[in-house]
């Protein structure tokens, strides 16, 4: 039976897009909800962002700014978003409908913080990139791949492999569904604010 799969990322301790996104799977008919890291940094609402992600049953994978959350509070790790954090995975690979997925955080096999960086600054898709990417994901045995860290938005296929971002629901005011075996997807618009297809782009030009 067709799945629909609801896809989040970047939130970064803002949960009123969240609850947004959240509002609309439950709308569309979505089977399962990911949320591809990045829960904690810039918001003031972390407990509130993962109380979200609980309620709604979606599963996540950690992100650099949950990585760094835990190495600050190596002395404090009794809070209740470092016991979360705490036992998240970094990355998913699992089976859906006959489609091999893959999400992590920024690039497999488990990078947090060398992302897949496409677009340019006006949202184009930089060729060059591209060529580097499917070079990079030649060998990769997954119908698709999930990402986030990079706060841009696309839907590309790169090799065999469709590569998805959905963006942040903070700062590109973005979600996404992907149907399953059909392997479609569709950006939705958060906030009632346009899609924000790149949010500060030369902040992750030179990731490692």
């Amino acid at each position: 039976m067709p799945q629909k799969i609801g896809l989040i990322g970047d939130i970064h301790a803002t949960p009123d897009p969240v609850a947004e996104a959240l509002a609309i799977f439950r709308k569309q008919g979505v089977d399962r909800i990911f949320c591809v890291g990045d829960i904690a940094g810039y918001g003031e609402e972390l407990d509130q962002s993962i109380a979200l992600l609980k309620q709604s049953g979606c599963q996540s994978i950690l992100g650099n700014h949950e990585l760094w959350f835990m190495e600050r509070q190596q002395e404090n790790n009794a809070s209740d978003a470092f016991g979360f954090f705490s036992r998240l995975p970094k990355f998913l690979s699992l089976t859906i409908e006959g489609r091999n997925l893959y999400l992590v955080h920024a690039s497999p096999p488990q990078s947090a913080m060398k992302g897949i960086q496409l677009l340019d600054e006006t949202g184009q898709v930089m060729g060059d990139q591209k060529k580097i990417w499917e070079n990079y994901l030649i060998n990769f045995a997954y119908d698709v791949l999930v990402v986030g860290h990079t706060h841009q938005v696309f839907i590309e296929k790169l090799g065999r492999t469709l590569v998805i971002n959905p963006g942040s629901t903070k700062f590109n005011h973005t979600c996404a569904i992907l149907s399953l075996p059909d392997m479609t997807c569709e950006i939705h618009a958060l906030s009632g604010k346009a899609p924000l297809t790149v949010w500060n782009w030369g902040m992750f030009v030179s990731n490692e």
